[in-house]
């Protein structure tokens, strides 16, 4: 009995992740691009709030944007991910530096990035540069919105591309960013702060 209760006591992160059903999405596909912003400090916050650069989501949600990357490999492309689910404490961080926006969620309430049902992505080509999306990720701009179409006819059928396939998936864009998608099934589900294990 004594060495059960041990083993309890050691891993709880992991035991907590299970049991809220979330998954590194590396276990259901090696054919995603990662560029993981926040475990770099190539960021608006301008540090390094993630130990590394790992991607979980909720099961249903990683499932899903696995199914969509199948898709978009049919049309010669991939998907790259810059977010996926995001500790609550790490919202916190990001509330103090731009509050007040609808760039970045009130922690009172919760991002979907905290409940591991959205994800921040681009689509890369078969060579894998990232198709031209108008502004850069994390771009706190009107450019950045799905209604700016004083765009290059290429960048909104980049965008128009990556919407509607991810629609199709379940996965609902927000007005403000081009590369922000949440899933509908899981959009209200517990908000979580665990922080994965570093491999």
């Amino acid at each position: 009995m004594k060495k059960i209760l041990l083993i309890c006591c050691v891993f709880p992160l992991f035991i907590f992740a299970q049991n809220n059903d979330f998954v590194n999405i590396k276990s259901l596909s090696d054919d995603f691009v990662f560029d993981i912003k926040y475990a770099t400090d190539n960021n608006f916050l301008k540090q390094k709030v993630y130990d590394c650069g790992e991607c979980y989501l909720r099961k249903a949600t990683a499932e899903a944007l696995h199914k969509a990357n199948e898709e978009f490999k049919t049309l010669g492309y991939r998907i790259k991910i810059f977010d996926c689910y995001r500790p609550l404490s790490v919202q916190k961080k990001m509330w103090k530096i731009l509050p007040g926006t609808h760039y970045v969620a009130n922690p009172a309430k919760g991002s979907k990035h905290n409940r591991g049902a959205a994800v921040d992505l681009t689509l890369v080509d078969a060579d894998g540069k990232e198709l031209d999306m108008g502004t850069p990720f994390d771009f706190f701009g009107k450019q950045a919105h799905h209604t700016f179409t004083q765009l290059p006819k290429k960048v909104l059928e980049n965008r128009k591309l990556l919407k509607d396939i991810l629609n199709k998936h379940n996965f609902k864009s927000i007005y403000s960013e081009w590369w922000h998608y949440e899933f509908r099934p899981e959009m209200q589900s517990k908000i979580e702060d665990f922080t994965w294990e570093c491999p």
